[in-house]
């Protein structure tokens, strides 16, 4: 392993560690173009941590726009920059989904809250499903074409998963991904839900969270026995969302949710790429 792949492989690893135990169950041959994806997606989905100010962070941003549109060379002495301009050539991956993906980021920088489900759904789309749809084109293009609408599903389960997950942290900062309609189905607003204790509605409105995150995971599921075998680690993750979410109806993501122990994750990936997705 060169000395950029073992640093893109430890820039997985420490910011995104699920991800990282998915990709040990690809061929070894494709795991340096999955850990470059995964890294990309670390590196601009914590833009917001590292810097705090919007204007720099879209700044950031932008720098990602002109590596990934010159290609070649570009972003030369940064590994994960290098080595995702490589992967996108070696497999003919579309630069469209990677803009779209920095584009969404933008909303990640500012405190406005989420408009409504469908926003979100799309936020999740250009996100963490395009992230699955990319894996996929990597691990075997002509069977990716297949599970487009799929990888939405996925996405949308992951993605809203995490965003619980993640929820303190945003509510500390005055940030809400809970959509207003959500909100004010459950009687509260997201300037109630994130101050204090989220108000009356805070309860009602995560039991939506969570059911929709459960939909999108049925949906999901309700194809995923149909997978080749080939596909399997780009959808890895939603068996951990699996598991997150049904610690999450037994506890309160306004209180934080612990994350699952390493043994429990590698045996609940190891089942499932060793038995895949039954047809439910």
């Amino acid at each position: 392993m060169s000395e950029n792949a073992k640093i893109v492989m430890d820039t997985v690893r420490a910011a995104d560690h699920d991800r990282y135990l998915t990709a040990l169950y690809a061929p070894a041959d494709k795991r340096d173009a999955l850990f470059s994806l995964y890294a990309f997606n670390a590196e601009i989905a914590g833009i917001r941590d590292r810097i705090h100010e919007a204007l720099p962070g879209e700044v950031r941003l932008q720098w990602w726009r002109d590596v990934i549109a010159a290609g070649g060379e570009a972003g030369a002495g940064h590994p994960v920059a290098e080595a995702l301009n490589a992967t996108i050539a070696r497999y003919n991956l579309p630069k469209l989904a990677l803009d779209n993906m920095l584009e969404a980021r933008i909303f990640d920088l500012y405190d406005d809250p989420m408009p409504s489900r469908t926003d979100l759904e799309g936020y999740c789309g250009e996100t963490a499903a395009a992230l699955i749809q990319l894996a996929a084109m990597v691990l075997d293009p002509v069977e990716a074409s297949r599970f487009a609408e799929l990888s939405g599903r996925a996405g949308c389960a992951q993605a809203v998963t995490g965003l619980l997950l993640l929820l303190p942290r945003h509510r500390k900062r005055g940030q809400c991904f809970v959509p207003a309609d959500i909100l004010a189905a459950a009687g509260s607003s997201p300037q109630e839900f994130v101050t204090g204790d989220g108000g009356p509605g805070a309860k009602r409105a995560m039991a939506a969270m969570i059911a929709l995150a459960r939909d999108h995971l049925s949906a999901f599921e309700q194809g995923a026995s149909a997978l080749p075998v080939s596909l399997y680690p780009a959808f890895l993750p939603l068996t951990l969302s699996r598991a997150y979410l049904t610690k999450m109806e037994s506890g309160s993501p306004l209180d934080g949710v612990a994350r699952l122990s390493a043994l429990r994750r590698h045996w609940l990936l190891l089942r499932r790429a060793s038995k895949g997705w039954p047809a439910l």
